[in-house]
């Protein structure tokens, strides 16, 4: 009865890790920005990583929408084999000062355009920008993308909090609290590695189990000795 009772706290260990597998690979399937130096004020550059979340068909088509609220004064843009890239500017509801110059127009989006097979199904690229000023006194920055597909599959990356392909968003270094900052490395790789805490669980779960097991299969102490000591006298 006991060693049933082992597969079947095993089994649901087991099953309860690939749920959480599964969940955190959907969550990384995400287009997303990273940036190696974004400061408010300064110079930056920014990397689009994008998956192709298909079996069968390919990206062939990015287009990223820069903020018109905070707009930039200067927008370069990567240059890549087997895509063509195009940059849009538009005309500004109202002029926005930008450090020390004034904007009523500025690049609004930027669109990578496959000249090839684009990115291969399952696979993932990058796609660069070097942009600034950043804004001061901003959080965030969101850059809505549009994702097309081989197949005419068109993905909307969108702001939202409940989204379902939520848009790409920039955490602006200056911005971060200092408790933020001073958390410890392991509290901030737990906090964003769900698998990890969900293998940690399952190994404390099936611990717990074999010391249960290991404490009632051991004859108690006291009965010992008083057998003993009956066969003594």
């Amino acid at each position: 009865m006991l060693s049933r009772f082992v597969l079947r706290a095993g089994a649901i260990a087991a099953a309860s890790t690939l749920v959480l597998a599964g969940a955190a690979t959907s969550a990384s399937a995400h287009v997303t920005v990273s940036s190696p130096d974004a400061k408010p004020g300064g110079y930056a550059k920014l990397v689009f990583r994008v998956p192709t979340e298909s079996d069968t068909a390919s990206t062939t088509k990015l287009v990223v929408s820069l903020p018109k609220d905070h707009p930039f004064a200067h927008v370069g843009a990567q240059v890549k084999d087997g895509w063509k890239v195009v940059k849009t500017t538009e005309k500004l509801a109202a002029p926005v000062k930008v450090g020390d110059v004034t904007l009523s127009q500025a690049i609004t989006t930027v669109t990578w355009t496959a000249t090839g097979a684009g990115v291969p199904a399952n696979d993932f690229d990058e796609f660069a920008l070097s942009v600034g000023r950043l804004p001061e006194g901003v959080d965030s920055l969101s850059f809505p993308a549009v994702q097309t597909y081989s197949d005419g599959e068109v993905v909307q990356w969108v702001d939202g909090s409940e989204a379902e392909h939520p848009a790409p968003a920039l955490k602006l270094a200056a911005a971060v609290t200092p408790v933020a900052a001073s958390s410890s490395p392991s509290s901030s790789e737990d906090s964003s590695d769900p698998l990890a805490r969900g293998l940690g669980g399952a190994g404390l779960l099936l611990g717990l189990i074999g010391l249960g097991l290991g404490l009632r299969s051991r004859k108690p102490v006291g009965a010992g000795t008083s057998e003993s000591g009956k066969a003594q006298s």
